[in-house]
């Protein structure tokens, strides 16, 4: 079982301002490579989300996180190599508890009480997914990590978050990237790309706007869940967004709203 040094409840300046207060983070294992890795965790990188992720909780903020483990192994791309699908994901899901535990480790050198609970039983070093356990560390002011994705096949990470962000009741789910939002083209190859400040879930469906894959998708939209797509990599992004400041793209379901507003209209 994944403990810290204290049960003691974490002392924070909670606040009742927040747009935000219980978020479920969703990390790409991919960020974690930084600017020049082709393999593997840059330091820095992970110091940087552990910063960010302290001020949040400081906040008063409950903070559960999904990460990948895209930057250890890709099992669809290993399955199309002619590996099982199943074996490849399974190893997958592995991979995101590697990065699980090298993120738990940085949180808790800034400070913060963890859990790392895993779908997939290794009782050693990370604790049984439970859901209301998991509630109660959040209520507690502890920093939960959810790692072996669903624990089953077939699913991605990005799955993983929108299923556990609705068991948490959280208040919206916050995809952490690289760059700065939801564009309606890579922004990273098309430098006309636009940002979208808020856009309808069913545009996103539309363009074929790579937010998250459909069953993901398919769960948040059931739920009416939220998602905000930010760069996590920007210092302060992670409080602003919190604050309700206009950061990144907010994907909603409200058909009241425009179905897609750009960040310079």
């Amino acid at each position: 079982m994944a403990e810290t040094s204290t049960d003691a409840p974490m002392s924070t300046d909670a606040s009742t301002d927040l747009t935000y207060c219980r978020v479920l983070l969703k990390l790409s294992g991919e960020a974690l490579l930084g600017t020049d890795r082709e393999f593997g965790i840059d330091e820095q990188v992970l110091r940087t989300y552990a910063k960010e992720v302290k001020k949040a909780v400081e906040l008063g903020a409950e903070i559960a996180i999904v990460i990948g483990g895209g930057n250890i192994f890709r099992g669809v791309q290993n399955a199309m190599k002619g590996m099982t699908r199943a074996h490849a994901d399974y190893m997958g899901m592995l991979a995101t508890m590697i990065n699980g535990m090298a993120l738990q480790d940085a949180l808790e050198q800034v400070g913060l009480q963890t859990r790392l609970q895993s779908s997939i039983k290794m009782e050693e070093i990370a604790e049984p997914f439970i859901r209301r356990r998991a509630i109660r560390h959040l209520e507690k002011g502890r920093v939960v990590i959810f790692g072996a994705g669903t624990g089953n096949p077939y699913f991605t990470t990005d799955t993983a978050a929108a299923l556990r962000g609705l068991e948490i009741d959280a208040d919206v789910i916050l995809k952490g990237t690289r760059v700065d939002g939801v564009f309606t083209a890579d922004p990273e190859k098309n430098d006309d790309a636009q940002r979208f400040r808020a856009i309808h879930g069913k545009e996103v469906i539309r363009r074929g706007l790579k937010v998250m894959d459909m069953t993901a998708f398919t769960l948040c939209q059931e739920s009416s869940m939220s998602i905000l797509v930010f760069n996590m990599g920007i210092s302060g992004n992670l409080r602003r967004v919190l604050k309700g400041e206009s950061v990144g793209t907010r994907v909603h379901w409200n058909d009241s709203e425009s179905i897609a507003e750009h960040a310079d209209a």
